[in-house]
């Protein structure tokens, strides 16, 4: 077995981080030396005035709620300027006039995008059936790309992503912001640390609790097949009559979304790969079924999912169980959970929350001491005390600390400048979304899904 991060033992862990006093609450700092040499890197870098050729314009393909969003913190990215936008629905390209100015280029023609030579960079937030067909043609029309996530619709469409990327030799990010987050960064550098000691077991939890947040999206008054390029939006999919449900609402069927997997799962695979650098499960289960949400939709509302991740030389072998429930009366939430041999933590993207279980030496066992006093002929008697909580660590991100969705587009744009790298480039993106996307493979098929993620295919038993 490895004796790298998971293997490292709780007393390397405490000697170096913890000397903490028993059930109390700390609160260190999550940012270190090179968070912070980061941090002022970026506060430096908003004060320069940067040249032509420092300055990278960019397009928004989608421009819907999360285009927007990404959109909006983009261009809080200092040097960077949206000035085309595309959509197939003429109601967003207005709005995106009045928004970002009413100069921008709009067009309900990706390509003709990409046709642009002032254009260095992309970003895809277009319907997941899209993803990888604009992905391709924008890295062999030379652009840079920032792909929402999962990377792509089918599990047999990454190997054209990545292969793009390879040939074209430009950055692509797939749109996981916790893969730039702070509280990932610490997660990672606390596991290698052995602060759980041994990983064995991990979990995912995804709430929401509103019509929004299970995709009950609004349809716009003056939706029509005049308003909206639904020939379009069918090139590469099934033809079928002008439905603005399925337009508007399109992560509710199969042929355009991938479900509450692709939408949500593959968040906590990006931020679980990171944290222990796992190329992915081996072997993928799922359940689940529609049991609020029957408005039409096919894919399910609740969903719970298993995985089997196989020993490498980098990480012990461990399972991992994933659910999504869309209709959570106790609110919307959401974490990772990582179980070790000798604690647990919970991370956020903006905080990691560090348990530590108490350790007691074998002949402190109140009942084995009472089998050894049995033993002898003498009776042993003790009172219960009250349960004692494990020793627990919060490492907070400073209230000055921008996000992950800021720190992500800083990185694409830092590594377009600098010829760099990202976290999350294609290879990265494919071996987070495939699990996902076989997630629901196996409850529509309703059979165990099996894995190579070193060679990137499915395996048949």
């Amino acid at each position: 077995m490895s004796n790298q991060s998971n293997g490292n033992s709780r007393r390397g862990f405490i000697t170096k981080f913890a000397k903490g006093v028993v059930g109390a609450s700390l609160l260190p700092n999550i940012i270190t030396a090179a968070d912070r040499k980061r941090s002022l890197e970026q506060l430096s870098r908003q004060k320069d005035h940067y040249s032509a050729n420092d300055n990278i314009q960019i397009a928004l393909i989608g421009a819907g709620g999360m285009g927007n969003a990404d959109a909006d913190t983009a261009i809080t990215v200092p040097g960077v300027k949206l000035i085309a936008a595309c959509d197939l629905y003429d109601g967003r390209l207005a709005d995106a006039k009045k928004k970002y100015g009413s100069d921008i280029f709009t067009t309900r023609d990706y390509k003709e995008i990409l046709a642009r030579k002032d254009i260095d960079a992309v970003i895809i937030a277009t319907p997941d059936s899209w993803h990888k067909d604009i992905s391709v043609a924008a890295m062999n029309a030379g652009k840079s790309v920032y792909c929402e996530k999962p990377m792509v619709h089918d599990v047999t469409e990454g190997h054209a992503v990545v292969e793009a990327q390879n040939k074209n030799k430009v950055i692509y990010e797939v749109g996981s912001q916790g893969v730039s987050s702070l509280g990932n960064e610490k997660a990672r550098q606390l596991l290698k640390d052995g602060a759980i000691g041994q990983l064995n077991y991990a979990e995912g939890f995804w709430a929401r609790m509103s019509p929004f947040g299970a995709w009950q999206y609004p349809i716009p008054a003056d939706a029509s097949p005049s308003t909206v390029g639904w020939d379009a939006f069918l090139a590469n999919n099934t033809k079928r009559a002008w439905d603005p449900l399925r337009f508007f609402r399109w992560r509710n069927y199969k042929d355009y979304g991938t479900g509450v997997s692709g939408d949500l799962f593959v968040h906590l695979f990006s931020s679980l790969h990171l944290v222990t650098g796992s190329i992915g499960p081996e072997k993928i289960m799922a359940t689940g079924g529609l049991r609020y949400w029957k408005d039409g939709r096919e894919v399910p509302d609740v969903m719970l999912g298993m995985f089997d991740y196989p020993q490498t030389d980098i990480h012990p072998a461990f399972n991992l169980s994933l659910r999504v429930n869309f209709v959570d009366g106790t609110g919307g939430t959401n974490y990772l959970r990582m179980v070790g041999s000798e604690g647990s933590m919970t991370v956020e993207w903006d905080k990691v929350t560090l348990y530590r279980n108490k350790a007691y030496a074998a002949t402190d066992d109140p009942l084995l001491q009472t089998k050894k006093a049995q033993d002898t002929g003498k009776q042993y008697v003790y009172e219960r005390a009250d349960m004692l909580p494990p020793d627990k660590l919060e490492y907070v991100a400073d209230k000055g600390y921008k996000g992950a969705h800021f720190d992500h587009f800083y990185n694409l744009f830092n590594a377009m400048r600098t010829k760099g790298k990202v976290s999350e480039d294609a290879l990265f993106g494919f071996r987070a979304a495939a699990p996902a996307l076989l997630c629901n493979d196996s409850y529509f098929q309703n059979k165990i899904m099996y894995w190579d993620p070193k060679n990137l295919k499915t395996v048949n038993k």
